[in-house]
């Protein structure tokens, strides 16, 4: 059946057999059938239209709970009020995000809970911006206070034009982008996905994915609601804590459909080391979505591998193209087939060239995925400098078209004018090439880093970098760079330095933890560099240092780096008691790093993934003891254990 609108979807869904599965923990799991959603939506909307919301008005809904997020989402929805997904985070960055959004916004609700509002209030606090916390503070909705859902809200009159919510690109340090989405846009793209995909109601959907990434909330939520699927919701935080309990689930389940980035496997893979796995049986899974940053061919092949004994066939493994500015997908391989990739030379893929393929044992060849061909309705083009087309096998500029593509960004129209062509084509910023129908995607034009399934614009992470003591913009640069033999990109700064390496230890040493504790990310490394290659017109030219750090000109910098690094840990800390047992679980979340107990988890390189498990096995040994946002507060060991000592003596024995 088609619909026209999310709403029309919503109540159609009030009497089928079908529920959502909200998996909390390995033996705690919470059931909300279908029908129940509808009346939870209509319960939360008179609560919103109470404190004055209507139709048109935008809502942020800032949430970690699964439960909650879906409810205030599709409650939003059926009154006709906007939802505006934005991650909750651990760090600064996303709180610096939130208040930057509902700037653009205007004068949005927040939906959220009173804990993270509390945070938000601290956060806005430490960097004068209170009033604008208090113009959200006066609309916002605390979650856990909607007990009472007896009364019902009145639902609007949507269309499919009418804008059904709004995603807002990762930006750290510039306005963000927010993508519009209309009621027809998700409908079609759901249409096209299920077309391709062969979605049916016997179908079983699992996901770990995050509500506010497109993957998680449109293709493992939304697209899986409308298609009346079976749907199982595992919290990201619990995947990261404990990944393996994700087969574990898929298995138990019965789960035809999956999904996860780059990220995810290489996450599970680590945690899942040489052991093996009772009563695992996978033969169910058909499909598992691969996407959300570029496709490792060696991770997808370690991971299959990996899984094979557990009867998870090849042929699940799902290698897809899409975009938030698509709704979400836009290519699909044939279900069934087994996946296939290309090797190509690196040096050979510059726009409007023939693409070089490279020998098997080219030194520097390139494995691409492939990402199949595009989904009905959906049109890609590969297109030169001008936007006109180029022939199957040259790279160069990928271009979309479809009913499932936005008509445009938030309130931007020069972003418009430059991105959305008069006849529809929008620029997604990557660069690909087509081989015998299917695409491959071979880098991005818009220098967008990728790092752990998220995008991530440098002059962002450089605003975050110079703010270290004699840094400031034009003399520090951030790269994805990505050695042979490497997964995924690894996030590289430049910093322009004429003086000693002993006078560059703390510069690096400060980048590293103002990148980890304000954009949560972990850096690779800090090279020093004499010059900043700019041209004529002083735009930086990030690939010729790019080039130049993978070519090994900054080798011995780096080497004589390391030396003095060394040399600084050589004395060290007889230790005992608490500080011990918090410097071991550092250690063993940390193994290829020196941990001293004076070292600041954020300079030697703790991402936020790490900083989690680290909270994971402190609360452990001593439970309900540190907060996981106090580790921002005390990032080294030694002053985490003072704290820790702290709270245990004023608790007494």
């Amino acid at each position: 059946m088609r619909y026209a609108t999310l709403t029309e979807v919503l109540e159609a869904n009030r009497g089928v057999a079908r529920a959502i599965h909200f998996l909390e923990g390995e033996h705690d799991e919470r059931v909300v059938p279908y029908g129940q959603l509808y009346e939870r939506a209509l319960g939360i909307l008179w609560h919103l239209q109470q404190l004055g919301a209507a139709r048109g008005d935008k809502m942020i809904v800032f949430l970690n709970n699964n439960e909650q997020f879906i409810n205030g989402f599709w409650a939003a929805l059926t009154g006709g009020i906007v939802p505006v997904p934005l991650a909750v985070g651990i760090s600064d960055e996303h709180r610096h995000k939130l208040l930057r959004v509902a700037r653009v916004l205007g004068d949005p609700y927040l939906y959220t809970d009173r804990k993270n509002l509390e945070r938000i209030g601290a956060f806005a606090a430490s960097v004068g911006e209170q009033e604008a916390f208090e113009r959200l503070r006066r609309r916002a909705v605390l979650a856990e206070e909607l007990t009472d859902l007896t009364h019902a809200g009145r639902p609007a009159r949507v269309g499919a034009d009418d804008v059904a919510f709004i995603q807002f690109s990762s930006g750290s340090t510039s306005t963000p982008k927010g993508v519009v989405l209309t009621h027809g846009n998700v409908l079609a793209n759901c249409a096209s996905a299920t077309a391709a995909a062969g979605f049916t109601d016997q179908d079983v959907s699992l996901s770990w994915m995050p509500l506010t990434h497109d993957m998680g909330l449109i293709g493992k939520h939304i697209f899986m609601f409308t298609n009346r699927i079976e749907n199982h919701l595992m919290p990201t935080e619990l995947f990261i804590r404990r990944p393996l309990l994700w087969p574990k689930f898929a298995s138990e389940k019965r789960a035809t459909i999956l999904s996860s980035p780059n990220f995810g496997y290489r996450h599970f893979l680590k945690v899942l080391g040489e052991r093996s796995l009772e009563g695992l049986d996978l033969s169910a899974a058909r499909l598992i979505f691969n996407g959300a940053e570029p496709i490792s061919v060696e991770l997808c092949d370690e991971f299959m591998d990996r899984m094979a004994p557990y009867g998870l066939r090849r042929t699940a493994m799902f290698p897809v193209y899409g975009l938030a500015e698509a709704t979400l997908a836009m290519t699909f391989p044939q279900p069934g087939s087994a996946y296939r990739s290309i090797r190509f030379d690196r040096h050979r893929l510059a726009v409007g060239a023939p693409a070089g393929r490279a020998t098997a044992d080219a030194r520097d060849a390139l494995s691409l995925m492939n990402c199949g061909r595009p989904i009905p309705g959906c049109e890609v083009r590969i297109a030169g400098e001008d936007r006109s087309a180029l022939p199957e096998g040259t790279v160069g500029h990928l271009l979309i078209r479809g009913p499932n593509v936005t008509r445009g960004y938030y309130e931007a129209p020069d972003l418009n004018a430059r991105t959305i062509s008069a006849d529809g084509w929008l620029d997604t910023g990557d660069l690909g090439v087509v081989v015998d129908g299917d695409l491959y995607i071979t880098g991005r034009a818009k220098e967008i880093i990728f790092v752990n399934g998220q995008n991530y614009y440098p002059h962002d992470l450089e605003e975050i970098a110079q703010r270290a003591p004699g840094l400031e913009l034009g003399k520090v640069v951030a790269a994805g760079c990505r050695p042979p033999g490497a997964e995924s990109d690894q996030l590289t700064f430049f910093v322009l330095h004429r003086g000693s390496l002993e006078e560059f230890l703390p510069i690096a040493a400060a980048v590293t933890r103002l990148v980890n504790a304000h954009a949560g990310l972990e850096v690779a490394q800090v090279v020093p560099v004499k010059r900043i290659p700019k041209t004529t017109s002083g735009k930086i030219q990030r690939v010729q240092l790019e080039e130049a750090f993978l070519a090994g000109e900054f080798s011995d910098e780096l080497m004589a780096l390391a030396r003095l690094r060394e040399a600084h840990h050589a004395r060290r800390h007889a230790i005992a008691g608490v500080e011990a047992r918090i410097k071991a679980i550092c250690d063993k979340a940390l193994p290829e790093r020196r941990v001293e107990v004076d070292d600041n988890l954020f300079e030697i390189g703790a991402s936020s993934l790490t900083v989690i498990q680290i909270h994971e096995e402190i609360d452990k040994a001593y439970p309900g003891v540190v907060d996981l946002a106090e580790l921002f507060d005390f990032p080294t060991v030694a002053s985490l254990a003072r704290h820790v000592e702290s709270k245990l003596a004023a608790a007494g024995p």
